[in-house]
């Protein structure tokens, strides 16, 4: 049995894009292959993390060579297989170069040697009246002095299109709900930065959209609720099934799905 008893942006954003795709990884837990874009993602994430172990003085582009290595070390110390992704060390050698790329555009977007990040990589998590807990992992967290609270969320691909915005922005308004009810503070900016554009996003949350948010939040888990009742957890079919390891298993696309485990529900 299967306890559905949580959710976080990503997964919110699986159940909005097709709920059959929620199915398969909240529910069935299906096992997925490991991309090196994703894999490429979670390295530079270490290496910005790395960052602000640093003295203010020494957070300059040039340390990029010297977080990437040590940062893909541990990480392939951690999985082995991850050396696997690669044909040789020619490969390896262009993707951890790109890597370094990619952290060195951040320092075209801000001045890490001027901040102290409150919190990094944080773990944040709340559990609603009903019993449904709001979770996510956040990259970054900046007070200001007069107390204002920033959002930072790193991004290692290019800024999308405005049409192609929705999950991001949903992310950011996620996050700003979860600091609200753990820390009764609204954030005064949600900052995405796009490393691979060089660009960075920011918003200012209100009350109202924040609201809003957490009601569109709750809406989702009640979709997700009835779609465990009745087992009916319908595939939609759009560019991103190109993508979709799971499309074999898409009635959508000819396949068909395991039988569904028995879920429980708070």
């Amino acid at each position: 049995m299967v306890v559905l008893n949580a959710l976080s942006p990503s997964r919110a954003n699986d159940f909005l894009q097709c709920p059959l795709k929620y199915r398969f990884r909240a529910v069935d837990k299906l096992p997925e292959p490991p991309s090196k874009a994703a894999l490429k993602g979670t390295l530079v994430h270490a290496a910005l993390d790395a960052l602000f172990d640093l003295p203010a003085a020494d957070r300059q582009p040039e340390r990029a060579g010297s977080l990437i290595a040590p940062a893909w070390e541990t990480l392939l110390a951690a999985e082995p297989a991850h050396a696997e992704l690669f044909s040789g060390e020619e490969e390896l050698r262009v993707w951890l170069a790109e890597a370094e790329r990619l952290f060195t555009n951040y320092f075209d977007l801000e001045l890490p040697q001027r901040l102290e990040p409150s919190g990094r990589e944080e773990f944040v998590q709340h559990t609603l009246q009903d019993g449904l807990v709001l979770r996510g992992f956040v990259d970054r967290i900046d007070i200001a002095p007069g107390g204002q609270m920033r959002v930072v969320d790193y991004k290692t691909g290019r800024q999308p299109r405005p049409q192609y915005s929705r999950e991001a922005q949903f992310q950011m308004r996620f996050y700003a709900v979860l600091m609200l009810l753990t820390r009764g503070v609204l954030p005064h900016t949600l900052q995405l930065m796009y490393l691979g554009s060089g660009t960075v996003v920011r918003s200012r949350p209100t009350q109202e959209e924040t609201d809003l948010a957490l009601a569109q939040i709750t809406d989702v888990w009640a979709e997700i609720r009835r779609a465990a009742e009745t087992g009916r957890w319908r595939p939609v079919k759009s560019r991103l099934c190109d993508w979709c390891h799971f499309r074999p298993l898409c009635p959508a696309w000819g396949g068909t799905p395991p039988p569904a485990p028995e879920v429980e529900l708070p």
